[in-house]
């Protein structure tokens, strides 16, 4: 400290002995800053109001006798040396004194020796406080070191344990008693080989420190996972005397990362494989593929198969049962698909009812086919869940690499179109890609654009065909029929156009757009004194299924002014029967806003009588693939009959669609159906040629 700095307290009565050991002080040299006490109360403020780095003391101060006066200067600086400077203390008085914490006596009558006593007293004091700063540092050390979260082991320069911390104990389960004196490969798991500790001890001899990954064994024998991280203490002369290594117990985490590794590359149901994981298989084995597909070829002639399956009709599943019980169906079809490949094939889920193989080292095609027969022939029997026994069969579309393409993308690609083909076929079939289903998806592609511009350009029209009373010809309605001509393509059947708008969802916007202008033109040929009976507009099950349909009657007929009794709406069997408890709400919303409603091609679904006569229906009409061998198939006789039977008992029109011969139409004149359309009454007809029938 520099002597210029320091702030002494002075205890002296005396003036005249204040002055003479100021002066002494200032001739040896301390231009130290002096402060005077000359009574108890002057040093008790002093005490309690300044910090003091000396304090020099008489033995005599009025009114507080020397020991009260240490008393009070080690309470309030235990820290700060006190020097007697005294004429009057005996020897023995001396050394009781220094015995209870003076720090060094000098006499009056010899102050040379008191600068040196202050030199020696400053330096004891710094040292003191040295000693204790580095005490407390290591208290504070050891508390660190054993309430370290992190396990921590000292080691000598060989690798031998000195110490341990109470977490190195918990975590590795190793008493100190148990552990001092040994080295680390106590602990060893057998995990890592000799390059891993190789390099370990590599990098602690070239940079003094590592840090990474290890695994580790605790003493019941279980593996722990570490972040270790292991430091050298070297001495002044770089030579390294001690290892410091520090660890945390990352196997949870490690085990965490691992669970969520597993989610990301597997489907949660099944525990399948899922896209993922798929596309990392694939793109390995087809990068390998093609980087040796010449010599590979020539050499083992072998391919890669993917097999792309969909479950046909899985929705019906959740809709007639729970989702619960498609979970379950789906968890079981993954077992099922599990044992039908080799160990080294991929079974995966892409997600929903769709599920993929990928088949490595096939000599041929064939042999992706005898998958996809065993795989259906493993579906065929049926599944059994909660006491109900559900039927299931699926469609499988397989693509071949490198003939069918060599990326994942197009092998997925073009195994869902050989998919699709193969639902086409029916149920429980599959198919293998082929160039022409690629022309037919990019058709597909194309026409679904190019109806979303008719819609906006006009390219649509409508038609309608009459329907009659069979017995007299008097006209009482007519179905409207959309028809699509294309500036380029030309005329485009509605075979094509429709089931595409039931695909894409624009079935919704062409179902209003019919709907608007069905009503338009009717409004228009009342107002012209034109009596047509009834327009007849068919409904898609989607514009149902979504509960669009009552908004889009009511905005029609609002807009159009036509009578709600004027039109009909015709729905097809099969999407009621599917949908009954659905259906009949609906349908009898538009019931109630007073438009009639019949059943389109009636026959040809499997319709329930419960169903049926709970239904606010007014006309059956007999589809007309009963009709066209009348009266000759006896079979569709029957059919015909038993429809119009059926109609009467419920109180029920029946009309026959495609009525094209005069015996056709006595026959079911005969039989009690009085109501039909068909090209023998007249085709279907643009709007304008339909008021010149009208008026004839």
């Amino acid at each position: 400290m520099n002597p210029a700095d320091l702030n002494i307290l002075v205890i002296e009565d005396s003036d005249a002995d204040f002055h003479l050991l100021e002066r002494h002080l200032r001739r040896g040299g301390l231009q130290a800053r002096l402060h005077r006490a000359r009574d108890a109360a002057e040093l008790k403020a002093a005490l309690e109001t300044q910090a003091w780095d000396l304090i020099l003391t008489d033995y005599t101060l009025p009114g507080i006798d020397i020991r009260t006066r240490l008393q009070w200067i080690f309470e309030h600086l235990p820290e700060v040396p006190v020097i007697m400077v005294s004429g009057t203390v005996g020897e023995e008085t001396a050394v009781d004194l220094l015995k209870a914490g003076l720090e060094d006596f000098v006499n009056k009558d010899n102050l040379a020796w008191l600068l040196p006593a202050i030199d020696r007293a400053l330096k004891r004091v710094a040292l003191r406080r040295r000693q204790h700063r580095d005490e407390a540092r290591l208290r504070l050390w050891d508390t660190v070191f054993e309430h370290a979260a992190e396990g921590i082991f000292i080691t000598d320069s060989e690798g031998h344990i000195l110490q341990v911390n109470r977490a190195f104990t918990e975590i590795l389960g190793y008493a100190p008693e148990e552990i001092i004196g040994q080295t680390p490969r106590l602990w060893k798991s057998g995990r890592h080989d000799r390059s891993f500790y190789q390099n370990l001890w590599d990098s602690l001899k070239r940079t003094g420190h590592w840090q990474g990954e290890i695994w580790n064994r605790r003493k019941d024998g279980d593996l722990v996972v570490e972040c270790l991280t292991i430091s050298a203490v070297r001495d002044p002369g770089g030579a390294t005397t001690h290892y410091v290594a520090m660890f945390s117990d990352i196997s949870r985490l490690k085990r965490t990362e691992e669970e969520l590794a597993y989610l990301a590359y597997h489907d949660v149901l099944t525990g399948l494989p899922n896209r993922a994981l798929l596309n990392a298989r694939l793109n390995a084995r087809l990068d390998h593929a093609l980087e040796h597909a010449l010599e590979h070829a020539r050499r083992h002639r072998t391919q890669l198969a993917l097999l792309l399956l969909d479950l046909d009709r899985f929705k019906h599943v959740n809709d007639s049962f729970s989702h619960a019980t498609g979970d379950t169906l789906l968890q079981q079809v993954a077992a099922r698909l599990r044992n039908c490949v080799r160990q080294d094939d991929t079974v995966a889920r892409l997600g929903g009812d769709e599920f993929v193989f990928l088949l490595e080292n096939l000599h041929e095609p064939e042999n992706a086919a005898l998958v996809a027969d065993k795989v259906i022939a493993a579906l065929k029997r049926p599944f059994q869940i909660g006491g109900h026994t559900i039927p299931v069969s699926a469609s499988l579309g397989i693509s071949m690499f490198p003939r069918d393409g060599e990326d994942a993308a197009t092998l997925l690609r073009n195994a869902d179109a050989a998919m699709y083909q193969a639902k086409s076929e029916g149920a429980g079939s599959y198919a293998f890609y082929t160039r022409e289903m690629t022309e037919r998806a990019r058709e597909h592609i194309l026409l679904e654009s190019a109806l979303r511009r008719a819609l906006e350009a006009g390219e649509l029209q409508l038609h309608f065909q009459p329907q009659v009373d069979m017995d007299d010809g008097r006209p009482i309605g007519c179905e409207v029929l959309a028809r699509w001509h294309h500036p380029e393509l030309g005329t485009v059947s509605p075979a094509r156009f429709i089931p595409l708008a039931e695909e894409t969802g624009l079935i919704l916007e062409l179902g209003a757009w019919v709907l608007e202008n069905a009503c338009r033109l009717a409004k228009g040929w009342l107002d012209r004194g034109l009596d047509f009976g009834r327009i007849a507009v068919n409904v898609s099950g989607c514009q149902i299924r979504h509960r669009v349909i009552c908004d889009q009657v009511a905005q029609a007929l609002a807009r159009s002014g036509l009578p709600p009794s004027r039109l009909e709406l015709e729905v097809t069997e099969g999407f009621i029967m599917e949908k009954a408890e659905d259906a009949i709400g609906i349908l009898e919303a538009l019931r109630d806003q007073g438009i009639t409603l019949a059943i389109d091609d009636f026959g040809t679904g499997y319709s329930s009588l419960v169903y049926l006569k709970r239904l606010p229906i007014h006309c059956l009409k007999i589809d007309q693939s009963f009709v066209r061998d009348l009266p000759e198939d006896r079979e569709d006789a029957a059919i015909c009959q038993a429809v119009i039977a059926l109609g009467q008992a419920l109180g029920l029109e029946t009309l026959a669609e495609g009525v094209e011969t005069e015996a056709q139409r006595r026959f079911l004149l005969q039989h009690g159906c009085r109501l039909g359309q068909g090209y023998l009454f007249s085709r279907p007809l643009p709007a304008e040629a339909f008021e010149k029938w009208l008026t004839r």
